[in-house]
């Protein structure tokens, strides 16, 4: 009886082990080949470096001398995300000196519709910590005021239909040297 058992279980497990063999390997979800080079993390080829699902980009009141090309505004239809962000960096308008504050900092967030308008008011995300209401109300009329100015953006048909309703979020920084 006990050989019985241990044929009958020899047989159970020589049939699962070749029914395992005779089955493709399925790939791993997330399953990433190293990089070669310089970099041996994980290549990650789903993520466009550097632009995720939300356009993130910092606009300072004063441009470094590496970064004034960034600040230039398109002199055509706007058609790739750096023309977009060149647009909304040569609007930025800070407060004047005597209502601002220096290290200022503030985030909004917002979409376009496909003609280039706000699909609604931008948001505050963050603002820097122990800034008087009346200073955060300043630095977001300075905000609103200068989108206005710039919108509706001029997109190209195949871009405005692409970017309609991405959310793109704004850091503004006051990096200006202001005496008080």
């Amino acid at each position: 009886m006990w050989r019985c058992i241990h044929v009958l279980l020899l047989l159970v497990t020589i049939s699962a082990v070749a029914d395992a063999r005779s089955r493709p390997l399925e790939e791993e979800p997330f399953s990433y080949e190293p990089c070669g080079g310089p970099f041996q993390g994980p290549c990650i080829t789903e993520i466009p470096f550097p632009f995720g699902e939300t356009l993130q980009l910092t606009v300072e009141s004063v441009p470094s001398q590496a970064d004034i090309a960034k600040y230039r505004r398109p002199d055509h239809d706007l058609d790739t995300i750096g023309d977009l962000f060149a647009e909304l960096r040569s609007c930025w308008s800070p407060p004047p000196a005597d209502q601002a504050r220096a290290g200022m900092q503030m985030s909004v967030r917002f979409s376009l519709n496909r003609s280039g308008g706000l699909i609604g008011p931008p948001r505050v995300t963050f603002a820097t910590a122990g800034v008087p209401a009346d200073t955060r109300a300043t630095y977001l009329n300075a905000i609103n005021a200068s989108l206005k100015a710039c919108l509706p953006l001029k997109f190209t048909s195949g871009f405005g239909g692409a970017l309609a309703g991405k959310p793109i979020a704004i850091r503004y920084v006051d990096n200006r040297e202001l005496a008080k």
